[in-house]
């Protein structure tokens, strides 16, 4: 550490800097010495430098011409590294952060996190002794011990009375992978002054096992608020995330479905959270199915939801005229809507009731709303587009951008309809690595799990495509989604359905620009254009000059957040002394 003081004082006593010369101080910095991929147009391109005025980019070009228009500017030398666009984010939950991440984790793949691993677990025994050591090692009896990642395919069944055998006076509740379910054991139940009465008539409680998913899940989210949101746990998790976001290089996120469990709750918490101004900025979009329910109906959801401008920071933000609904059941659940069902004879489930959905969609579309919409199976997705091309020939609308997210299963023909009716699309790739291998021997079979995410099929077709990690559903890792679109690879090492690989460009637009226009924001951010918000991520290597297969180990440097130059702890010693000369402005 020592070393790493005088490194960094030399470099801003010897340093590019006009004002350790007397001159007279700039507002102006200039960015060169590396490869600077600018993310704009529609192929690969580079720019000698970049000059930013605070926090904005005021021009791209020459290292020549940069010098020439703007002789008094800073001078941030990149020493060889690569610099890209801030990576955004466009669907994370902070709330399913904050609630998992300062709890148990007991998942089938490991999770890295800052200062630890959480080891995975396969196998009903493992999986059970792992969380009996759990319970006796950091429950207490006073609160709810939350333990989330559990998977029926890789731990087996799971149950009130098999929870109840663990422990009897410790409340346990067990998150589901998908974060769409739950199951309680009867001190829990108790714990939270729920009877099965309260949940009399709902298809999707089997009160029995204490099971809730789907429609039940978000039945009982309410009930669990205070309990989930309790503020120092809380508080710790939002903590943690920022962490994640930060050493992964994001600048940017947004939350697709605000809120979770409880509106004030949620968001004073994650105001909190931004208040220590982190370098990133959150975008929320207003969960309609939700609010409906807590508001009392789908009109009475509107008309709260046209108020929320009224919640806006200067790093907080509701998305104008967007809004999130649901339609069929997670992927991670095996509950998604499939066409042809499930090969052990299951069948997946609907989010919102159909009259429901149907009803949301077309009021926020005659609005002129941008729709956002869960949907994960092809028979899902292919209730979307029924019920947007009938809203679109009752009230035809342009560049709607109706965007579709996650997208776990659908077929080309499918992507051809999304494309002819200017559908969008924001996916997540890591399904196609964390489940094809196992959906492959139960519940999809081999055709449709070696076809997950089929990525090209839209790419080919120009569609409009995000990726993100709808955080904790992948890692909030952009560079790792990016991976898994170039080379469908998946966690058994199989490389699968490689026709639907997409080239470098096309996985670097997916976590840049084209993220930017899944939540309308690419006029401000996602590429290196004069004009655009002074977003940049520092990059080791050039994911367009090493092997494909690498892309994922990239380290992140550092990232530049309105003009700001944040040092990512994470990256080795060397990478930090070679970034020191970038800036004076540079935070560690």
């Amino acid at each position: 550490m020592k070393h790493l003081y005088w490194v960094i004082l030399l470099a801003l006593v010897t340093g590019c800097n006009t004002e350790s010369r007397g001159i007279v101080k700039s507002s102006k910095t200039i960015y060169s010495g590396g490869d600077i991929i600018t993310m704009s147009g529609s192929s690969l391109s580079y720019a000698e430098a970049v000059v930013i005025d605070r926090d904005i980019i005021i021009y791209v070009g020459t290292r020549a011409e940069a010098n020439k228009k703007y002789p008094k500017a800073k001078h941030s030398l990149l020493n060889g590294r690569t610099m890209m666009p801030g990576f955004i984010e466009p669907h994370v939950h902070a709330s399913l952060a904050a609630s998992i991440l300062p709890n148990e984790i007991i998942a089938p793949y490991d999770w890295v996190f800052p200062g630890e691993t959480k080891k995975g677990v396969s196998g009903h025994d493992a999986y059970i002794h792992r969380l009996t050591e759990s319970v006796a090692a950091k429950a207490s009896a006073d609160k709810i011990f939350f333990v989330w990642g559990y998977h029926q395919l890789w731990h087996g069944d799971l149950s009130r009375s098999l929870l109840n055998n663990i422990s009897n006076d410790q409340p346990i509740a067990v998150i589901h992978r998908s974060f769409h379910e739950i199951y309680l054991n009867d001190a829990a139940i108790d714990t939270m002054k729920i009877t099965e009465r309260d949940f009399y008539g709902n298809p999707q409680v089997d009160w029995a096992k204490g099971h809730f998913y789907e429609g039940g899940w978000m039945a009982l989210a309410p009930k669990m608020a205070p309990l989930l949101l309790d503020g120092s746990s809380y508080m710790k998790g939002l903590a943690i995330m920022t962490q994640l976001i930060r050493k992964n290089g994001i600048t940017t996120i947004a939350e697709p479905g605000f809120p979770n469990v409880s509106f004030e709750g949620e968001y004073a918490l994650l105001k909190s959270e931004m208040d220590k101004k982190p370098p990133y900025d959150v975008y929320l979009i207003p969960n309609g199915t939700q609010l409906a329910s807590m508001k009392g109906g789908n009109q009475e959801a509107f008309a709260f939801i046209k108020t929320l401008p009224e919640y806006n920071t200067n790093n907080l933000k509701f998305l104008p005229n967007q809004v999130k609904l649901f339609a069929d059941g997670a992927i991670y659940s095996q509950l998604m809507q499939m066409k042809d069902n499930y090969t052990d004879g299951h069948h997946g489930e609907w989010m919102t009731p159909l009259n429901m959905l149907q009803e949301q969609m077309s009021l926020y579309w005659n609005a002129n709303y941008k729709l956002h919409i869960h949907a994960n199976g092809d028979k899902g997705i292919q209730q979307v587009l029924d019920f947007t091309a009938a809203d679109q020939q009752a009230n035809p609308r342009q560049d709607h951008r109706l965007t579709l997210h996650h997208m776990g299963y659908f077929t080309d023909l499918m992507a051809q309809q999304i494309a002819d009716m200017g559908v969008e699309a924001s996916v997540n790739p890591y399904y196609l690595w964390a489940l094809s291998d196992k959906y492959a021997e139960a519940g999809l079979g081999e055709q449709r799990a070696r076809n997950l995410v089929a990525l090209n099929s839209l790419a080919k077709r120009s569609v409009p495509t995000s990726y993100h990690s709808d955080f904790a559903m992948a890692p909030i890792e952009p560079l790792t989604l990016a991976w898994t679109a170039i080379n469908r690879v998946t966690s058994g090492n199989n490389r699968v359905s490689q026709e639907q690989r997409v080239d470098t460009f096309t996985a670097m637009q997916g976590i840049t620009i084209s993220a930017a226009r899944t939540i309308n924001l690419e006029n401000q951010i996602g590429s290196i254009e004069s004009g655009k918000t002074a977003n940049f991520t520092i990059l080791k290597y050039n994911p367009f000059k090493i092997d494909p297969m690498l892309i994922k180990d990239i380290p992140v440097l550092a990232t530049v957040y309105k003009g700001q130059l944040y040092v990512n702890k994470s990256a080795n010693l060397k990478s930090k002394i070679g970034l020191i000369g970038l800036s004076r402005m540079g935070r560690p």
